[in-house]
């Protein structure tokens, strides 16, 4: 006779309808996301520059510098210097001018340069792996027409930025699948280990980490660089690149990711088997195979502890290639921040993650325990701890300001992202009310479970009958008892998830919050790309300033290069008692064997960005040889001052150095 497959039912046809129009919406959230977060700053920012943006110098500089709010990776070709006629100016020479917390870099240019318009074009990588990038123009004598236009792109952007970028939304994504499916089975649902649909989110999650790492380490070259894709292909690119602390970074998390897979085949291998293995022993209820059973789940406890301890430290050891090359690495208080960052990942995963795979588990496991989901709500709870102290933490330290919060792009992206968690923990609220009405009534569940168990098996009984007796070997017949034995199982994990409305409430309550965290998971890691919002409010202020202590005089030193011959010394400068109102100041200029230097000339100048005042000029007085002084220099307001020191060594070799101080 011929068999047909039963019709699939009203609800489950809506169901099937649904899932499809959820994957545009959340690809359409996804796109929306990615589309907002144009090429983000990065956190290291050019501050000042000599000349200055739009200047007009007398003579032609010696060199051009550039000065960065934090460390930065710079090689011979990062600045370059084009005459109006688009030639290039400077000799290609990195000059490291870096003192302490004074990050300066800069260019010699060659002599006799004419008068006109030039153009400094500079693109550097930050100390968070970020590239970045500007161009601006001075001229000497008066300004005049150029032929150079200066870039409308930014450094990491085009269409290898959006490649790179898909690659990093990738990788955070693999990970967090990866880390929290692995938990929730190891922690949660050790059965689980052997269900073919957890087995194959696992792996996949794997797979998409593995290639995403792959992809940011050969696009690396052409995203802090060229922008050309064919520079993907260039060797030596990559051998820079793995010099770099990113391309350690990425090799070292292709290392770990070796080590995860033998994870994931002894997680999927070994231990299901002997998962299997223990439940086929306890359900023949001989003496002999209890026993086996008894030491077989010692051993795999054992196993399993294992499989924890070396999945943690795995795990810990990928989120850590994350937390050493980008913001947790720069800034204030590395040495903390980088383990909380590593902790929050980790927390993120295990509860983003297993949500993930607990979906994946109701929909296509119906057989899955209460007791698993009870347990995924206490390991979700503890993650919820984790991550909301790490998170308070990270959030004063890449703010430290109201108004850094509410005032930058930065802060304004952590408000969303906590919005969202705010909404994602009322969902698993309700997802929690779901696992207790579960837990209250698990008998009438399991009663449909045996008997549709029944029913089925009875059913495929008579089939694989049927097909021995009437079907020697027509292929037709037995694809159409394949279908039949299909159809029937089908039905069966539609009747028994239909069967406890509690369950279907909780896989709709799961599957809201899985929504939620894919638009939380895109807004993180736009945040790991944005300039923090203490950085920006520094940079607004002129820079890292440095801190001066009531009544105490002001003491820095700056170094200078005018490039000319003998060109290269210091300047030691020393502001008393440097506070509001009058001020004594004192110079002295010492050569690079510290000897004095005595000067042609030098000059200096307060600015106090915030207030829109100065330049003040100070002109000091010659007190020695390399020793000058000026009295009554007035200060009218507090707050951080930029002091410009501009010096002669020649009658054409001249530099112009700066430092921001707070002034009380």
């Amino acid at each position: 006779m011929t068999a047909t497959a039963p019709a699939p039912s009203t609800a489950r046809a809506r169901a099937t309808a649904f899932l499809p129009r959820l994957a545009l919406v959340l690809a359409a959230m996804l796109a929306t996301l990615f589309t907002a977060a144009a090429p983000a700053t990065a956190h290291a920012a050019l501050t000042a520059s000599d000349p200055t943006d739009g200047a007009v110098v007398a003579t032609a500089p010696a060199q051009v510098t550039l000065s960065f709010s934090e460390q930065v990776a710079m090689g011979d070709d990062s600045i370059r210097v084009l005459d109006p006629q688009g030639r290039r100016v400077d000799t290609g020479e990195l000059r490291d001018m870096c003192s302490g917390n004074t990050i300066r870099y800069g260019t010699a240019l060659h002599s006799g340069l004419p008068n006109g318009t030039y153009t400094v074009a500079w693109q550097a990588v930050s100390a968070d792996s970020h590239p970045i990038s500007g161009a601006f123009t001075f001229s000497i004598g008066a300004p005049s027409a150029t032929e150079v236009s200066l870039p409308t792109t930014t450094a990491g952007g085009g269409p290898v930025g959006i490649a790179y970028g898909i690659a990093r939304y990738a990788a955070y994504a693999g990970f967090t699948v990866l880390v929290g499916g692995a938990a929730f089975i190891l922690l949660c649902w050790r059965r689980g280990a052997a269900e073919r649909p957890l087995q194959k989110l696992v792996v996949r999650a794997w797979v998409t980490l593995t290639a995403a790492t792959l992809a940011m380490l050969v696009l690396r070259t052409p995203y802090t660089g060229s922008g050309r894709f064919a520079d993907a292909f260039d060797l030596d690119g990559l051998r820079a690149v793995l010099e770099t602390k990113t391309g350690a970074s990425l090799v070292s998390r292709l290392l770990l990711l070796g080590a995860a897979a033998l994870f994931v085949a002894v997680l999927f291998g070994v231990y299901a088997r002997r998962l299997e293995d223990a439940g086929t022993e306890e359900e023949t209820g001989k003496k002999e195979g209890e026993k086996k059973e008894g030491e077989r789940t010692g051993d795999t406890n054992d196993l399993t502890f294992g499989l924890a301890i070396g999945g943690a430290v795995v795990s810990g050891g990928i989120a850590a290639t994350w937390a050493l090359s980008e913001h947790a690495s720069t800034g204030i208080q590395p040495g903390l921040a980088m383990p909380a960052d590593i902790l929050h990942m980790m927390a993120v995963a295990t509860w983003l993650g297993g949500l993930s795979a607990l979906l994946v588990a109701l929909h296509k496991v119906p057989g899955i325990e209460r007791s698993a989901v009870r347990r995924f709500s206490r390991v979700a709870f503890v993650s919820v701890v984790v991550l909301s102290v790490t998170g308070a933490y990270q959030a004063w330290r890449q703010t430290g300001s109201w108004s850094a919060l509410t005032g930058t792009e930065y802060g304004r992206l952590l408000l969303l992202k906590i919005a969202l968690v705010a909404v994602l923990l009322a969902v698993a609220y309700m997802s929690r009310k779901w696992t207790a009405r579960l837990a209250e009534a698990p008998s009438a569940l399991e009663e449909v479970d045996v008997k549709v168990g029944t029913q089925v098996a009875a059913a495929d009984d008579v089939s694989r009958e049927t097909e021995s007796v009437t079907v020697p070997a027509d292929p037709e017949r037995a694809a159409q008892l394949a279908r039949q034995r299909a159809a029937l199982e089908n039905a069966r994990e539609k009747r028994v998830r239909d069967a406890d409305p509690d369950r279907a409430g909780l896989r709709r309550s799961v599957l809201a919050e899985a929504a939620i965290a894919v638009v939380l998971l895109v807004v993180t890691t736009i945040l790991t790309s944005t300039e923090p919002g203490r950085t920006v409010e520094q940079e607004a202020a002129g820079g890292s300033a440095a801190t001066a202590v009531p009544d105490r005089a002001v003491k820095i030193t700056l170094p200078f290069d005018t490039g000319g011959p003998n060109g290269k010394g210091s300047v030691r400068l020393e502001l008393d008692p440097g506070r509001v109102g009058a001020n004594t100041l004192h110079l002295w200029a010492d050569t690079g064997d510290g000897q004095p230097f005595d000067l042609p000339e030098i000059k200096v100048a307060f600015t106090l960005p915030a207030k829109d005042i100065g330049p003040l000029p100070v002109v000091p007085g010659q007190a020695a040889p390399g020793h000058w002084t000026a009295s009554g220099v007035q200060l009218p307001l507090a707050g951080e001052w930029r002091i410009d020191v501009t010096v002669r060594t020649s009658d054409i070799d001249q530099t112009t150095v700066q430092k921001t101080v707070k002034i009380g």
